[in-house]
């Protein structure tokens, strides 16, 4: 038998047991959450540009009743490897093996970010940034996550130069957005810039369609790590068409940069964009109000079973701290994004406001450790309604599976008047039978031990109460 045979069928076999033992290690609690958490849309391979390299696996460890197994014939099936050579097929085994490893440490380093176009839009200068990244340090929102620092658009000159590059605008960054970007790396932090898919900017910069390639090596030479790539003045051309030409340039510079697709949610990106960034705005822009928040959160939250690892929804940044809702909208608005994975590792929770500024009522609920941890926790499964009751459905009940067996539940209150919401067992998956310990995310303590059946909590108007719902542990004699 050839070394390269035995090679391939010793990787199938270590790949066989590797997914037996997920999926016995899923079966720790003897319950079953239901598929009501259908995550059958997500892309199993996303764009390999070295941020996608967990593939999502809720649907093996929440089917636990229904015994998964994978073995040689399903992965050759997947890969279509049947129509492959062996020597290809060596390789693509040790990249599908590559994408099964949990990289905690991109998980939990590179979280969450800060945006300047909420608060200052237009007004920003290389001051504001390195400031930024300066607070970002001092109120300990780095430490949690929060690192990087995106420019939004107007960073730019209104021209480009005579070699056809982009220059940033001397008034404003007259040290260049390289050294820019030195100090914030220098900080521990990550730098991301603005482009657009169109002629120009929304703001009338210049914009990247078919300077890809160069733009691409030049956004690398200055050491970036993230693009928000947007969809002004897109001379009508469709956005399968337009999008992919900058992942391709960006990974052919080898440096590793977010890609960030801000397509509006116009063609829905979600049925397509899998394949081409690591995120896509599934919204137009929220603005700092209740009615913007709600209608954002509706309209991601149907695009849910799309999202997972390296691919994520984006419902656009937090307007936490910017003054146009309340201490109970904000928290309610950062408990929803959270459990929405709001784009997750790589592209997460986004702040939007001037953080040198910060009030104490949004530092707390930017910094609630509980929340965060929900948003990155790495099943990597978004969440989402699962019931609605009251006027206009205006009392509702969110939730979305958990590693480790868990729950995240979020009891949101959209009504004028504060009310009483329960949420039954079989509404957000459990079998009625569980017995669950409850943690409140706010409070930071367990409210409610060895709870059957269903929970109930009284929440005030347009607030929210989040839970993690923890099954008792089982017997090792009962499993």
């Amino acid at each position: 038998m050839a070394k390269s045979t035995v090679a391939i069928r010793v990787a199938v076999v270590s790949l066989t047991v590797f997914f037996l033992l997920v999926t016995v290690t899923a079966r720790v609690f003897p319950i079953h959450i239901s598929n009501i958490y259908d995550t059958s849309n997500y892309g199993f391979l996303q764009i390999d540009n070295g941020l996608a390299r967990t593939p999502q696996m809720g649907y093996l460890i929440f089917n636990s009743s229904s015994l998964f197994l994978i073995n040689s014939s399903v992965i050759l099936e997947a890969f279509n490897f049947q129509e492959k050579k062996e020597a290809n097929l060596m390789v693509n085994l040790q990249i599908f093996a590559n994408y099964l490893l949990f990289e905690l440490d991109v998980y939990f380093t590179i979280l969450d970010r800060w945006s300047t176009w909420n608060f200052f839009a237009c007004n920003i200068n290389e001051t504001v940034i390195k400031e930024t990244a300066d607070a970002l340090i001092s109120t300990g929102l780095a430490s949690l996550g929060y690192n990087y620092v995106n420019i939004d658009d107007c960073w730019s000159r209104l021209t480009r130069n005579l070699k056809g590059e982009m220059v940033p605008d001397p008034k404003t960054f007259p040290s260049g957005i390289k050294a820019l970007a030195d100090y914030v790396h220098s900080k521990g932090l990550k730098l991301g810039v603005y482009s657009d898919a169109g002629a120009f900017t929304c703001q009338v910069r210049p914009g990247s369609l078919f300077h890809e390639k160069n733009d691409a090596e030049l956004w690398a030479s200055w050491g970036i790590d993230y693009l928000k790539y947007d969809n002004c003045f897109n001379l009508g051309l469709p956005p399968q068409k337009r999008y992919p030409p900058m992942r391709d340039a960006l990974n052919a510079t080898g440096r590793t940069i977010f890609y960030a697709l801000c397509e509006w949610g116009v063609d829905d990106p979600a049925l397509w964009a899998g394949k081409i960034g690591n995120s896509w705005r599934t919204t137009e822009d929220i603005n700092d109000t209740w009615a913007s928040m709600k209608t954002i959160a509706d309209i991601n939250n149907k695009w849910a079973s799309y999202a997972g690892p390296g691919g994520w929804n984006d419902p656009d940044m937090l307007e936490v701290g910017n003054g146009g809702m309340n201490y109970h909208e904000y928290k309610g608005h950062f408990s929803i994004w959270a459990l929405m994975k709001a784009t997750h590792n790589y592209a997460p929770l986004i702040i939007g406001c001037d953080v040198r500024n910060i009030t104490a009522e949004a530092l707390e609920i930017l910094s609630n450790k509980d929340v965060i941890a929900v948003d990155q926790d790495p099943l990597g499964v978004q969440g989402r309604r699962v019931y609605a009751s009251g006027p206009d459905g205006c009392q509702q009940v969110w939730a979305g599976p958990l590693s480790e067996n868990r729950l995240a539940m979020v009891l949101w209150n959209r009504c004028s008047k504060a009310a009483t919401i329960t949420a039954k067992w079989g509404a957000i998956g459990l079998e009625p039978s569980v017995s669950v310990s409850v943690r409140d995310l706010w409070k930071h303590e367990v409210v409610s031990e060895n709870t059957v059946g269903s929970f109930t909590a009284r929440v005030d108007a347009h607030g929210c109460e989040m839970y993690i719902l923890t099954p008792q542990r089982a017997s090792r004699a009962s499993i």
